[in-house]
């Protein structure tokens, strides 16, 4: 979303949809309903990092604040215990903050003290700050009140059977489920049971507080769902001040309603628990309008996956060095990997919003980094398989600082000096002692231009006793550089090269999909770990760089000038060790191999 679409105000409302959410939520500003407020919400389970997928529901929810000059809360849905860590609470806030500073900061809520009626206010906060998030947790005792009222209301009821009867009394899609032998126990019991079960009477599993709605509901999700359990973990949030832990479908609408959320946007799954949803806050006595749930399609991107419970698999298995390996799709490993914050929004805006679930091409989101780092990314020099080219012809320990752009696509970036001396490297996959046909680069006899330098000509070759190839020989011709008598001699290809004295020694990584298959969940033979692709990395220890990329400080990026888009690795570099991740090869290399298989 543009800049200029930015904002409050009755002009922001005259926007054209641009998906159907949009198109509802707009209508809702233009009818007055909430009083034209707009308020959003990303509630994501601290449970793992955050991936490429909720991305997209991020840059949803802010950006409907963003648009409509609304708010959107951050909000940890922390109610299982047993699964949530700090370290995940800190990396959401994290990749949250990074993909959205500068950009829907300005519509983030700010909490004030509760009214006495114990629901909260929000307040906009219009200047950049860092996010900080909402914690369902922080509503347990609200939300404990909240199930008090059920109770007291005939509507919800303590249940003793445990969790295997309880999903055979539940029944199947065509076959009704029982009532629970504990659905009538009297409004007092269940009060008593429930308060005992927050006092820690109980061990785990021995109870539940179960809604009473229709066992025999066509949507499973109605049959008496489970709205608290016992749980005696310790909370990373709250400690050890409770036992008992409201279940997802019952937390999520009530915290929803405490920050005045206005739309409820969650993906297709959830679409079957909306019933639940406004069935819960329906039957409890709440004075404002209630929020309603609209359902989008999630992202489901190829050569990869898309669960947290896969991708910690990957992790604990030490398939990947970490949740932030640059090969994994979350959010701190695109931007280990180099991926900017507007990168990753431009691919949330290409892939748009509907109801219909769908594979994302990989190369989408490779084109959105390339796109963008092209317009912004300095140019450098980098030799990664380099092969010494000695030039006989050349003065003995002279230099020359050439003049490089550092950017053509942005006149401002300016230029940089390179070195040029004697002993150069180039790429050993610009040289064929005998060359195929249409290969235009260098070979014994053949002329390329060095970029920024001189027209070369390869002359001789070097080899040890075993025919291995030590170093070229070559000439150049001392009036072809920029401003010579020859300089605009025409020459069929132009190489990158690094002078040999002067040259940065780093690690490269080059990183490709984790995957070999679009689809690895459901492509045949032995799960997704058989289709793990063998070449997702390759350590290069023995580049050569141009000096300037020596100084390289952790996350800059580059393009190293006709290899692709290269990131300094933010843990790995050290000064004057630089390591650098490939972030994007400069085309799509896969689409080559798709056609090989065909």
């Amino acid at each position: 979303m543009s800049q200029e679409t930015a904002g409050s105000g009755p002009e922001n409302t005259q926007a054209p949809p641009r998906h159907f959410i949009h198109e509802i939520v707009a209508s809702h500003v233009q009818s007055g309903r909430y009083a034209g407020r707009v308020g959003t919400r990303f509630p994501p389970e601290p449970n793992g990092y955050l991936h490429i997928g909720h991305a997209k529901s991020i840059c949803l929810n802010f950006g409907l604040a963003r648009e409509f000059g609304g708010t959107c809360n951050l909000r940890m849905d922390d109610t299982n215990p047993a699964r949530e860590e700090v370290e995940y609470v800190e990396s959401i806030i994290q990749d949250v903050n990074w993909l959205i500073q500068g950009w829907a900061d300005p519509f983030l809520n700010l909490k004030q003290a509760g009214t006495s009626s114990g629901i909260g206010l929000l307040a906009k906060d219009k200047g950049n700050r860092t996010l900080e998030p909402f914690y369902a947790s922080d509503y347990f005792g609200q939300i404990y009140d909240f199930a008090l009222e059920l109770i007291r209301k005939g509507k919800a009821y303590i249940c003793d059977l445990s969790p295997e009867d309880t999903e055979r009394y539940r029944g199947t899609p065509d076959r009704p489920g029982q009532d629970s032998p504990f659905r009538d126990r009297s409004v007092e019991e269940n009060v008593d049971l429930f308060q005992r079960m927050k006092a820690g009477e109980f061990v785990d599993g021995a109870r539940t507080l179960r809604a009473k709605i229709d066992m025999s509901s066509p949507n499973i999700w109605l049959r008496d769902p489970v709205l608290y359990r016992i749980r005696h973990v310790e909370h990373h949030h709250t400690g050890k001040a409770w036992c008992v832990y409201p279940m997802y479908d019952f937390a999520h609408c009530l915290s929803d309603y405490i920050e005045g959320i206005t739309h409820s946007i969650c993906t297709l799954e959830f679409e079957v628990h909306r019933p639940l949803y406004d069935w819960i806050l329906e039957s409890l006595s709440l004075p404002r309008e209630l929020p309603k749930q609209y359902e989008f399609a999630r992202l489901s991107l190829g050569y990869t996956l898309m669960s947290k419970r896969k991708l910690l698999q990957l992790v604990q298995e030490k398939t990947v060095i970490g949740w932030d390996d640059p090969r994994m799709p979350t959010i701190s490993g695109l931007r280990r990997r180099g991926y900017t914050p507007e990168s990753i929004r431009h691919f949330c805006e290409l892939i748009g919003v509907t109801k219909y679930n769908g594979l994302t091409d990989m190369s989408l989101l490779e084109f959105a980094v390339r796109e963008d780092l092209n317009k912004k990314s300095h140019r450098a020099m980098a030799v990664l398989h380099p092969i010494k080219v000695i030039i006989d012809n050349y003065p003995e320990g002279e230099v020359e600082w050439l003049e490089a752009v550092n950017n053509p696509e942005d006149p401002a970036a300016g230029h940089r000096k390179v070195p040029f001396s004697k002993e150069i490297y180039i790429e050993r996959d610009d040289f064929m002692e005998l060359p195929a046909k249409k290969f235009y680069r260098l070979f014994p006899g053949n002329e390329v231009r060095l970029r920024y330098a001189y027209i070369l000509k390869c002359v001789s070759m070097e080899k040890d006793s075993e025919g291995n190839l030590l170093a070229l020989r070559a000439t150049l011709d001392p009036d072809s550089k920029s401003g010579g008598a020859t300089a605009g001699r025409k020459i069929k290809a132009t190489i990158h090269w690094v002078s040999a004295p002067h040259a940065t020694r780093a690690e490269v990584r080059l990183y490709d999909r984790l995957f070999t298959v679009e689809e690895p969940d459901a492509a045949d033979g032995g799960g997704y770990a058989s289709h793990l692709n063998p070449k997702s990395l390759e350590v290069l220890s023995q580049c050569v760089l141009e000096p300037s990329l020596a100084s390289a400080s952790p996350g800059q990026r580059f393009q190293f000038e006709r290899l692709g888009y290269f990131c300094a690795d933010t843990k790995d570099s050290t000064p004057g060790a630089p390591v650098f991740n490939r972030t994007a090869t400069l085309r799509d290399g896969w689409v080559k191999e798709q056609h090989k298989t065909v």
